[in-house]
């Protein structure tokens, strides 16, 4: 009986530490769809040419509306990153030595460090508000793939500290089709932010111009690539449906990844015939960070199943 209590306690400690792990994750979608915004109004010189200081300053002092926003971002960042620091010391708490839990927030932690430099880097490098730069382009896709990465390893965090279910294992082929389509979404994700930024720099007044300005030969480069990004969306598409096909016994993750596909499909849409304003952007951003969740949900009980062991009684 004792032993049976003593199981019980612990996991209700890890439910607890569990919960953090959501929140933390939801709570860093928030500082991504802000970040967004800061991209979308060309907010992102508002603390000029300096970091982690803002203008020099640690609060900005009569700070104008990109100063606000920026400030805001960081901001958030770093209530983001005190709530990682109490996930990972809670988790390493309440979960024994070589825990999945463990390695997921440990790499976490290692993502959130990286995240902070790159966004240093954009910074202190001045590609923000209208650098066209080659050096902005690939820094802005390394950014944006880190961040999603980091949204993967606190879902996986979280993910590992449930409670184990009994589900029939994954073939070979199904966790090499899941993790393909981890690699397919990470590229739309990536070329997605430089639509997003081209939109953003160069808007147009309707959609027909805008399709003119894809494949004109006069047209910045950053324009002339926005078509790789629903390109690669398609062949995304194409290895999620190959990894569904193998998500045997898994029908509720399933079924909400189908769903929120097709809803960033709709909203990807509604984007372009909008003409992408910055609010549509972070409604299409939100549905991305949703399905990628998602996605790394299913992916994970395909490629790093988690077996229900009985606890022992006494």
């Amino acid at each position: 009986m004792a032993t049976t209590v003593t199981v019980a306690t612990a996991a209700q400690k890890t439910s607890r530490v569990a919960t953090l792990a959501w929140v933390t994750l939801g709570f860093f979608i928030v500082v991504v769809l802000w970040g967004a915004v800061v991209r979308a109004t060309g907010s992102g010189g508002g603390c000029g040419s300096n970091w982690p200081l803002c203008n020099g300053d640690f609060f900005p002092h009569h700070p104008r509306l990109a100063t606000i926003i920026e400030f805001s971002h960081r901001s958030t960042s770093a209530v983001c990153t005190i709530l990682l620091v109490l996930l990972g010391i809670a988790t390493f708490r309440v979960t024994p030595p070589g825990h999945r839990a463990r390695k997921a927030v440990s790499w976490a932690g290692f993502l959130l460090v990286t995240e902070a430099l790159l966004g240093a880097l954009l910074v202190l490098r001045r590609y923000v508000e209208a650098n066209l730069s080659t050096g902005r382009i690939i820094a802005q896709s390394i950014h944006l793939t880190n961040t999603m990465l980091f949204m993967g390893a606190l879902t996986l965090t979280a993910w590992f500290l449930r409670e184990p279910t009994d589900q029939p294992p994954a073939s070979e082929g199904s966790r090499t089709a899941a993790l393909v389509a981890i690699l397919a979404t990470l590229v739309v994700s990536a070329t997605g932010s430089l639509a997003a930024l081209a939109d953003t720099l160069f808007p147009s007044p309707s959609l027909r111009a805008g399709l003119l300005k894809d494949f004109a030969s006069t047209s910045p480069l950053l324009v002339r690539m926005r078509w790789v990004h629903p390109a690669s969306a398609l062949l995304g598409v194409a290895c999620v449906i190959l990894m569904l096909r193998g998500a045997t016994g898994r029908t509720v993750l399933g079924r909400t990844m189908v769903a929120l596909l097709g809803l960033q499909i709709v909203l990807g849409i509604g984007d372009v015939l909008l003409l992408a304003p910055t609010w549509m952007q972070v409604v299409h951003l939100l549905g991305a960070d949703l399905y990628w969740v998602a996605l790394v949900l299913l992916a994970s009980e395909l490629v790093w199943p988690i077996r229900y062991v009985p606890a022992p009684t006494v």
